[in-house]
């Protein structure tokens, strides 16, 4: 939603209806969680379903977050340049507009994705406040049309979470050049993110750049997290932007505490 302007809200029903909840298919063969086929534009790898017609091929990716990002892309043809003038809150009018624009073939299509979003209050998502990335998307355009921006921030998007900024690493990075180009001290990136100077930086890592909060963003009071298979309590703190101690504080949980799938934990 803060790159795209999708609203979360949409992009979660999608995701939740297309794939049978993850259990598709498509999504544990093809980590394909939207259903996207191979059109003239696709180069990459694909595997063969019976969809609506024998034997169609569907893009396959490398993991779940490229499937959503592509997804993100595929929404910005121009087929579907008119749901962008609608309030990103208005799931209703942006369920109505997929099926509209032809993404799905199914006469309810809009109903059902209506239905999930309300069933699972996923248009709580909607209302994140997107005004602190909106400046910080104002401060970055005119730093660099000023050239007072490293090149770092060429190939690294900055984030906002919980009224905190972060990046996420790619190939190459390191704790020392990502500190000289973001002006955080080294000691700072690793007391931020909970970390030792024994860890080493790996792809997709998140890295707050400022120091994270004792709870959660308001928008999940009452909302527990759900772990899922291969999670832990600090993927979990780094997805909220909350210290790793305070999720144990906020849980009552005994330090030698290790998160089980199914365990709900609350961020706030």
């Amino acid at each position: 939603m803060q790159l795209y302007r999708i609203p979360a809200s949409i992009t979660m029903a999608q995701g939740l209806l297309e794939s049978g909840a993850g259990r598709s298919r498509l999504a544990t063969e093809a980590h394909n969680h939207f259903g996207i086929k191979c059109h003239s534009d696709w180069t990459g790898p694909y595997i063969v379903i019976d969809d609506d017609l024998r034997g169609e091929h569907f893009r396959k990716y490398k993991n779940d977050r490229e499937s959503f990002v592509d997804h993100s892309k595929f929404l910005l043809r121009k087929r579907y340049e008119r749901l962008f003038r609608l309030d990103i809150r208005d799931y209703k009018g942006w369920a109505r507009g997929l099926k509209a624009c032809g993404y799905a073939t199914s006469p309810t299509y809009a109903e059902s994705l209506i239905r999930i979003i309300e069933l699972y209050s996923l248009s709580q998502l909607d209302k994140m406040k997107l005004r602190d990335l909106e400046e910080k998307d104002k401060i970055v355009a005119e730093a660099k049309s000023r050239n007072e921006l490293p090149p770092f921030y060429d190939t690294h998007n900055v984030y906002a979470n919980n009224g905190n900024y972060f990046i996420v690493i790619e190939a190459g990075d390191d704790i020392n050049s990502i500190s000289e180009a973001t002006g955080v001290s080294v000691k700072d990136l690793y007391r931020f993110n909970d970390l030792t100077p024994e860890y080493g930086l790996t792809v997709g890592d998140i890295l707050y750049l400022k120091n994270k909060k004792k709870k959660g963003a308001k928008e999940f009071a009452g909302i527990p997290h759900k772990i899922e298979v291969g999670q832990s309590l600090y993927d979990v703190s780094q997805m909220y932007g909350i210290h790793l101690r305070n999720l144990y504080i906020l849980n009552a949980l005994d330090p030698d505490y290790v998160a089980k799938p199914g365990d709900l934990i609350w961020v706030r």
